[in-house]
């Protein structure tokens, strides 16, 4: 007993110990390094995972009460200056090395190269993004253009006289009126920077 807590105690007063000290705790790291360490291999995790998950769960135990094994320094549940005990942090490194060892059971590795010829999230994100930004710009283009290029690009591979045929107009003008149309198109894209 400290001198502090002599003299409490000689005066009537409660005995309260002093905040835990950073060599305390350092010594509790230490433990919990070394448990995970031992742990690890078997629950094919990395024992800087595992650690990170003990203390996880520590701070999340503290915030609702104290669970059964954490002390503190002085000995009252819950309290501002609780750490947990080495019992605990044994128990909780088991616990987290069974979940990791479920978790890995529970995986199926993908084999080598399957995402590789998938484009990524952002590309396909961006391509749709750039087809409804032009598919905007299509629609606010000026008199015939926006069939002429739906009929154009509708992925049903038409000649120029199906497409003359299905809009109502001559075959000789589908060419100009396609050629006036892209260069609005190109000039609307350019002019917001919308093709980018």
């Amino acid at each position: 007993m400290n001198h502090r807590s002599a003299a409490g105690a000689r005066a009537g007063g409660t005995v309260r110990e002093a905040p835990p000290t950073g060599s305390s705790f350092a010594a509790l790291r230490r433990l919990v390094a070394a448990e995970c360490a031992a742990e690890a291999p078997a629950a094919a995790e990395d024992p800087e995972e595992l650690q990170q998950a003990v203390w996880l769960r520590w701070l999340e135990s503290g915030r609702q009460a104290a669970p059964a094994g954490l002390g503190t320094r002085a000995g009252v549940g819950g309290h501002a200056d609780a750490l947990p005990s080495a019992r605990w942090l044994r128990g909780a490194v088991r616990a987290e090395a069974r979940r990791a060892r479920r978790r890995v059971r529970r995986e199926i590795p993908l084999p080598d190269g399957v995402l590789a010829d998938t484009p990524g999230a952002d590309i396909t994100v961006l391509a749709a993004e750039q087809r409804h930004l032009l598919a905007e710009a299509v629609a606010r283009l000026p008199g015939p253009c926006p069939e002429v290029m739906r009929a154009l690009f509708s992925g049903r591979d038409l000649t120029y006289p199906e497409i003359a045929g299905e809009l109502g107009m001559s075959q000789g003008s589908l060419g100009p009126v396609r050629s006036r149309c892209l260069g609005c198109l190109r000039t609307m894209l350019a002019a917001s920077d919308c093709g980018t």
